[in-house]
């Protein structure tokens, strides 16, 4: 068929979808590679047309490595009157109607200009009050997956360590939102729509320097589903820049960072992680003392000589000697 459609000088098309649902390990990147070394051949002898598609970050890495006829085609939520647009004319399909740009804006702020999202907006009767449910569920999954636990036991520490440099991270976004919504504030004329900032980006290399564990970001984390990238709360785009998964997990973010004493708690998780890990690199000595009154004598030494003091030992071990009897 493939054949038949290239007289026509029309190729196949090729539709592979949500590349991230293979297992992140050496079977699925071979079996990737191969479906790559195929479709290179086959858009090489304008056959077949392959398009891979992927919500994760790690297939990309993965297929670059190889890639001679690879294009990548990154897509991005609507934004400002485009968003607006889409919006309204969802809410006309479906309602007849549409509110006033200005209630549809504020929607807009929370939901951001994900299609999907806005779909599923468009259809609710009460939009506003769907917006703030969406919220809230969102507020709720954040704080269930990667939500602080103070003075947490040892046992869920290493998840703890996640949820630490995850929050640490989100609080970095949020801040660099609110500068630059102060920005735009500042440079606006009076009376003048101020438009909603763009997601913040931080490049994929000081991410790993705020989270100071570079694992949590992409792929190799201590247990998979707790990738960033794989749960969407974050984004890696193809110019390696890291940027809050969509408008809600940021709107979500900054009304959990903003509340009263996170910074607190989100140094004391720290702190007691830190503690933990002092506790597990002790060793403790305990002796019981004896009713005869013995005395116990305890040397600290380098280690340097107690290994020299260790090799004379050994050597001296060797060594006997022979004293004649009368």
């Amino acid at each position: 068929m493939a054949a038949k459609r290239k007289k026509d000088k029309q190729p196949l098309v090729l539709v592979i979808n949500n590349c991230q649902l293979f297992n992140d390990d050496e079977e699925s990147h071979q079996l990737l590679q191969q479906l790559q070394q195929k479709a290179e051949s086959w858009a090489e002898s304008h056959l077949i047309t392959v398009v891979f598609s992927s919500d994760d970050f790690w297939p990309y890495p993965l297929l670059r490595k190889i890639a001679n006829r690879m294009h990548v085609i990154p897509v991005k939520d609507l934004r400002g009157l485009e968003s607006l647009a889409a919006l309204r004319h969802l809410r006309q399909q479906y309602f007849g109607k549409a509110e006033e740009d200005s209630i549809l804006m504020e929607v807009l702020k929370i939901s951001g200009g994900r299609l999907s999202r806005l779909n599923t907006l468009s259809r609710e009767k009460d939009i506003w009050e769907a917006t703030q449910n969406m919220l809230n569920n969102e507020k709720g999954w954040l704080l269930s997956v990667i939500g602080l636990i103070p003075d947490c036991d040892d046992d869920v520490m290493d998840e703890q360590k996640v949820c630490s440099s995850s929050w640490s991270l989100l609080r970095e976004f949020v801040k660099q939102y609110r500068q630059k919504e102060e920005e735009l504030k500042a440079a606006a004329k009076p009376g003048e729509l101020i438009p909603e900032p763009e997601l913040p980006g931080i490049s994929y290399y000081e991410a790993r320097q705020i989270m100071t564990r570079a694992d949590f970001l992409g792929t190799n984390a201590f247990f998979h589903n707790t990738v960033l990238d794989h749960l969407n709360i974050i984004n890696i785009d193809t110019d390696h820049m890291v940027r809050p998964d969509s408008m809600v997990v940021l709107r979500a973010a900054i009304e959990i960072v903003e509340e009263p004493g996170f910074d607190e708690l989100l140094d004391g998780v720290k702190d007691r992680i830190d503690a933990i890990e002092s506790l597990h690199r002790t060793r403790e000595l305990t002796w019981k003392a004896s009713d005869n009154e013995d005395t116990v004598r305890i040397m600290l030494q380098p280690y340097e000589k107690r290994e020299k003091d260790k090799e004379n030992d050994k050597e001296n071990a060797g060594r006997r000697s022979w004293w004649p009897f009368s």
